[in-house]
């Protein structure tokens, strides 16, 4: 393999956009089968066996695993070709230097002194004291972190909410990400690609969620391109183990006590590969219940790709046309 040191990263490049399992889990597998991938290999010059790929795919960590863990709830008959889209999305997008973000809301704790699941050094015999159940009567209120994962930098912010997870929040989260972060990391950026869950308050089929980008395009400037992951799939978007499980951790066996602990609490979350998390408290009101009006819908300046319109958009600032995709 040494007369061959392109052969490694052709062999990720095959695999990548369409790797299946757990992204938390260091057991990863794929749908190729090594006697596949060692012919497309074979077509791009490199000399490999079936028997040389099986052992490069074991010591990257893959592992053949029963095709009945595969199955999921809903599986769309274009989901892997919508990986290999996503894929070519942010590879694009990364090349030209643009901004891309991965955006999802991380699940709703209670704030107060409830009891927290796993466990944290502290003097034997002297456990952090708390409620003996978890009633919600009982809370402080309820924090709803947003997160907006920046791919390339490997620097979030956390938006935490206090009222409800609806698309005025989810798009709020992502325009104080910009005018925090983002508009300084990417300076003259007119373009901004987000990676998505399909359902949610950033869900594909929320007209709500198209309206509240169509005002931060036309307040940015940016267009904003969106690209959905199919349903069923929401733990392949990069937010969920390049943040989301590393918030976990450092809140485990924590009592969220209040507001002021769970924001010092995000911000304090790092990682080896030099995660950096800022976090915000929002205390904006966000109503459930609102349509979008007829002339909101009409002011939309939304194009669609040829590929799933309905998974990947770009939303435009008034007045103009044409995107990347």
């Amino acid at each position: 393999m040494d007369a061959q040191p392109d052969l490694d990263a052709a062999l990720d490049a095959l695999i990548d956009p369409i790797v299946r399992g757990d992204p938390e889990s260091p057991l990863r597998w794929t749908t190729k089968s090594a006697a596949k991938l060692a012919d497309a290999l074979t077509q791009q010059g490199f000399r490999v066996s079936a028997s040389s790929v099986w052992r490069l795919l074991r010591a990257k960590g893959y592992r053949l695993q029963s095709t009945k863990k595969t199955l999921e709830r809903k599986h769309h008959p274009d989901r892997d070709s919508q990986f290999v889209f996503i894929n070519g999305a942010v590879t694009d997008f990364r090349a030209k230097g643009a901004p891309v973000i991965s955006v999802d809301t991380k699940k709703k704790e209670l704030v107060g002194d409830f009891a927290n699941a796993g466990r944290e050094w502290h003097p034997s015999g002297r456990p952090p004291e708390v409620l003996g159940h978890d009633f919600p009567s009982e809370a402080l209120g309820k924090a709803i972190p947003y997160g907006v994962y920046d791919i390339e930098r490997n620097e979030a912010l956390v938006n935490v909410g206090v009222d409800h997870d609806t698309a005025a929040f989810a798009v709020e989260s992502i325009r104080r990400w910009w005018f925090h972060i983002g508009q300084v990391r990417y300076p003259g950026a007119e373009h901004l690609l987000v990676t998505a869950d399909g359902g949610g308050s950033n869900g594909y089929r929320s007209r709500s969620w198209k309206i509240e980008l169509q005002k931060l395009a036309n307040q940015t400037g940016l267009a904003i391109h969106v690209v959905h992951f199919p349903p069923g799939t929401s733990k392949w978007n990069k937010i969920e183990h390049r943040l989301f499980c590393h918030l976990s951790k450092n809140w485990r066996g924590r009592p969220l006590s209040n507001y002021v602990t769970v924001i010092e609490t995000i911000a304090a979350t790092t990682t080896a590969t030099g995660l950096k998390v800022r976090s915000l408290l929002d205390d904006g009101s966000y109503p459930t219940g609102k349509t979008p009006t007829e002339v909101e819908l009409a002011s939309l300046n939304l194009e669609k790709s040829a590929w799933h319109g309905e998974w990947n958009y770009v939303v435009l600032p008034v007045g103009k046309s044409g995107g990347l995709f």
